[in-house]
């Protein structure tokens, strides 16, 4: 299974319990412990302007979309081995679904 449309209100809550410590979303927003992410969509892992990525988010190449993302926010470290993202995922499809809604939105 992969992304599906999901509930963006109940995503941006999602974003700011889980991701929002981390990640700013708001063009020229400042990088934080993790990148902004403005203008994700469309670009590919390690890219982010201004951010110290670890090799293995450069390395890996994989361009953002709802469905690298959805993939990806399931198990960070288990899809990008050697990240250091201190983040365990969403289990969740329906929670993966609503925060990338939001995201798409913000982002």
């Amino acid at each position: 299974m992969g992304f599906s449309d999901g509930d963006a209100k109940k995503g941006a809550g999602l974003f700011k319990t889980r991701c929002a410590q981390c990640h700013t979303t708001e063009e020229g927003g400042p990088n934080k412990v993790g990148p902004n992410l403005h203008g994700i969509f469309g670009r590919k892992s390690g890219q982010a302007e201004g951010f110290s990525y670890t090799a293995a988010n450069v390395n890996k190449g994989v361009t953002w979309d709802e469905n690298t993302l959805f993939e990806y926010l399931e198990n960070p470290k288990k899809y990008i081995p050697g990240t250091k993202m201190a983040f365990n995922g969403l289990k969740k499809d329906k929670d993966r679904n609503d925060l990338i809604t939001f995201l798409r939105e913000a982002c």
